[in-house]
């Protein structure tokens, strides 16, 4: 599974850094089956894995963004949950905030998050690489300038490098969530908008960012009357995060030492790896210490 794993991930990467520029990359093609916006790269990067895993001698079930859950061979023994690309935006402009991203664990009737037993991410512009399993021998990577993982020292709000998230977010009940924090650090600070979960938190891991914001998801169980705001700019979808969004990611990162829970401060474990319905979408807030976990959660305006 290791290798498979891996391979996965090169051959997704080379299949978009190959094609990019062969397709309309930068223009919508469809709807993916969780109501995001699908465009030209996203479908190249899904035909890239499935062809890849055709391939293979190996029973898998698949479970990717596009076309949800398919299966190869008889009697699967693991489920892997792949976003081919996690930063599609990043990619169609060729940027660097682009990811592809798996995780892998047992195949059941309901898995979560808590049983992944791999995780892979690369970028997709750089080949930089980060990887884990359950063999505990912590994170291995690739491709980066300095020894990963990283992770900064930062504790206070107005110093912090962050990133945070806007699509599918009204903008407005943002910035009355969190305005005050951007104020704060955007100057003694930095303030970044990723559109990517997996970039973001990789960033942190590497030591390039202090935190990760990601909050929709807890003002709309908080607030149920906010759902048509959110329906509003996700043209009709609720469009938080998604277990193929954070699966790899929050693997890699509880390995490298990042305090990564949602919105409430709650592991993010019981997340059914298979399920992409707005009450088993996720909120999701990441710092490089406890002390900024902590200082962000009793900071942001509920």
């Amino acid at each position: 599974m290791r290798g498979l794993v891996q391979e996965l991930s090169r051959r997704i990467r080379a299949a978009v850094r190959d094609g990019l520029h062969d397709v309309g990359s930068r223009y919508v093609q469809g709807t993916a089956k969780g109501g995001d916006a699908e465009f030209p790269v996203d479908v190249l990067a899904e035909r890239a894995a499935w062809d890849f895993l055709k391939e293979q001698d190996e029973p898998v079930a698949v479970y990717t963004e596009s076309e949800g859950l398919r299966t190869l061979g008889r009697d699967p023994a693991y489920v892997l949950v792949i976003d081919p690309i996690d930063g599609t935006r990043g990619a169609a402009a060729d940027l660097e905030m682009a990811c592809v991203s798996i995780a892998a664990a047992p195949f059941g009737a309901e898995p979560v998050i808590g049983d992944i037993r791999y995780a892979m991410l690369q970028e997709i512009k750089s080949g930089n690489w980060l990887y884990a399993d359950a063999d505990g021998n912590g994170i291995e990577s690739g491709g980066f300038p300095a020894a990963v993982p990283g992770l900064s020292s930062t504790v206070d709000p107005a110093r912090m490098f962050w990133s945070l998230e806007f699509n599918g977010h009204p903008a407005e009940l943002m910035t009355d969530a969190y305005g005050h924090l951007i104020d704060a650090s955007a100057n003694t600070g930095g303030v970044y908008v990723f559109n990517s979960a997996s970039f973001s938190i990789s960033r942190i891991i590497t030591g390039q960012m202090d935190a990760y914001v990601d909050i929709g998801n807890r003002l709309l169980r908080d607030r149920p009357a906010t759902e048509a705001d959110f329906r509003r700019v996700g043209h009709g979808s609720i469009l938080h995060l998604f277990p193929y969004d954070i699966a790899a990611s929050v693997y890699l990162a509880e390995r490298a030492g990042v305090t990564i829970t949602d919105a409430y401060g709650k592991p993010l474990h019981d997340t059914r790896l298979l399920d992409i319905g707005p009450l088993n979408q996720r909120s999701c807030i990441a710092a490089c210490t406890p002390q900024l976990h902590a200082a962000l959660i009793d900071s942001i305006r509920w």
